[in-house]
């Protein structure tokens, strides 16, 4: 099989937009926009983001040990396009978007966010193009809003939702 039908049926998939970031040794801010981030287990609180390992994030993750996971809200589209390399900034020009602060661990965690998952972490694993970041959370901090996601190659906001009776 080729990948092109697999790429057609994954922008099908419908995924909530994060921007996860880090900081390098030297204190460099790097971050990106990501679909894949999931939550991985409850005891300990655990999460997995795959990124392509040739970004930065991928890059200096394992020498800081650290990062950050934050799940944006419908009124950060800008935040999640400039991460996603939409616009002409480039690596740490980007926190100029948004409003960012250093969370408990020193990573960027952004203001509005609907949630932002700060990790240390635990274990990387490899494969193929990319590699998924298995991050314990240290800290959690919620937000309100609508959820921003992504899908059919672009960004929508999706609504609060009733729960189940």
């Amino acid at each position: 099989m080729t990948s092109a039908p697999f790429i057609a049926g994954m922008r099908k998939v419908a995924g909530a937009v994060s921007v996860i970031t880090t900081t390098g040794s030297d204190g460099e801010q790097r971050g990106l926009t990501a679909t894949a981030v999931c939550s991985l287990s409850a005891e300990p609180p655990s999460l997995v983001a795959c990124v392509n390992r040739k970004t930065w994030v991928a890059q200096f993750v394992p020498d800081s040990g650290v990062f950050a996971v934050n799940v944006l809200s419908h009124l950060q589209e800008d935040v999640a396009r400039t991460f996603a390399g939409q616009t002409d900034l480039a690596a740490g020009d980007r926190f100029g978007v948004g409003d960012w602060h250093s969370g408990v661990t020193g990573v960027p965690v952004v203001r509005g966010a609907l949630a932002a998952f700060e990790c240390r972490l635990a274990q990387v694993v490899e494969h193929a193009t990319h590699v998924i970041l298995i991050g314990h959370v240290v800290e959690t901090v919620l937000g309100d809003g609508q959820s921003l996601v992504y899908v059919e190659g672009g960004f929508s906001a999706v609504g609060h939702v009733r729960s189940a009776a």
